[in-house]
């Protein structure tokens, strides 16, 4: 009876002991970044790996430059970004970036908009005001309405200003401006004669419709096979001197095997490992996206 006894409080202590050194081998994760990012396929990997590991990921928005920077500051455990750092920005130093899959910067519209199809020279002018009646693009005699995000740091407007002018610097003759994608999205929902760019992972769950580029569709096979022009990595962000640094990179390795391809290939999305070829392809997409611009 006294040897139960002692192995009684034994075990008791043990457990009790163990529960920390669990809770620390198992911390609750914190990401902030892209809301395209989210939506293509950060939800689904983070519950995939929480059901495989235990390891909680608690995740938040804010756009790809909050990703970038308060992984920085370690305000962020993990980041999600649609467009690499910056390296002139003392706010985005002392990170890692790695490409998990391939999005496509989509041009969006109102799903009652007569026009199907625009062309990468048509669509540059749209951006400088040389264009500014849907008429010109074969559709109602009325003005194009062009939506921009803020700034010139966003995923999508400095993505869309290297691919279309090769200037990041590039002034748009937009309409509108919105802080995030989302509220951006939402407005071409109501608005028939708006015109935008955004994501593809976020804009294909909107009530929108996706124009073709130069007569190409933004389809998985499109964007994997390179034939669709307008198409970026999408980054997970950390920092080696995060005090989960071991943990944050097992998920991101994690996003890597073939169980995590299959999650984002689930949910529509191109893992970047299986299309490798846009990577090696990607100054020479990139060239042609801008040919005609005079900008090379």
């Amino acid at each position: 009876m006294k040897k139960f006894s002692v192995l009684l409080v034994w075990m008791v202590s043990l457990a009790i002991w163990a529960q920390p050194i669990l809770a620390e081998q198992q911390p609750t994760l914190r990401w902030v970044g892209c809301g395209i990012s989210k939506k293509a396929y950060l939800v689904a990997l983070a519950k995939a790996y929480e059901k495989k590991t235990g390891v909680v990921i608690d995740v938040q928005g804010g756009g790809a430059t909050r990703g970038i920077r308060e992984v920085a500051t370690m305000s962020a455990d993990i980041g999600g970004s649609c467009r690499r750092r910056i390296f002139s920005a003392e706010e985005e130093r002392g990170i890692t970036q790695v490409p998990v899959a391939w999005d496509a910067l989509v041009v969006i519209t109102h799903k009652n908009n007569p026009v199907k199809d625009i062309s990468m020279d048509n669509l540059r002018k749209v951006y400088l005001g040389e264009i500014s009646n849907w008429r010109q693009l074969g559709g109602n005699d009325a003005p194009i309405e062009l939506f921009a995000r803020k700034g010139k740091i966003s995923g999508v407007g400095r993505t869309a200003r290297k691919l279309l002018f090769g200037n990041y610097k590039q002034e748009f003759s937009a309409t509108r401006i919105f802080a995030s994608s989302g509220p951006l999205e939402k407005e071409v929902v109501a608005n028939l004669n708006a015109l935008a760019i955004s994501g593809i992972s976020s804009a294909r769950k909107r009530d929108v419709k996706i124009l073709k580029l130069d007569g190409k569709s933004p389809s998985y096979e499109n964007v994997k096979a390179g034939n669709y022009l307008l198409y970026r990595p999408l980054y997970l962000v950390y920092n080696e001197n995060s005090p989960h640094a071991e943990v944050i990179k097992d998920f991101i390795r994690y996003a890597d095997t073939e169980e995590g391809r299959n999650v984002i290939r689930s949910n529509g999305t191109v893992p970047y490992l299986e299309a490798l070829n846009l990577m090696k392809n990607k100054l020479q997409e990139s060239r042609l996206a801008h040919k005609d611009s005079g900008m090379h």
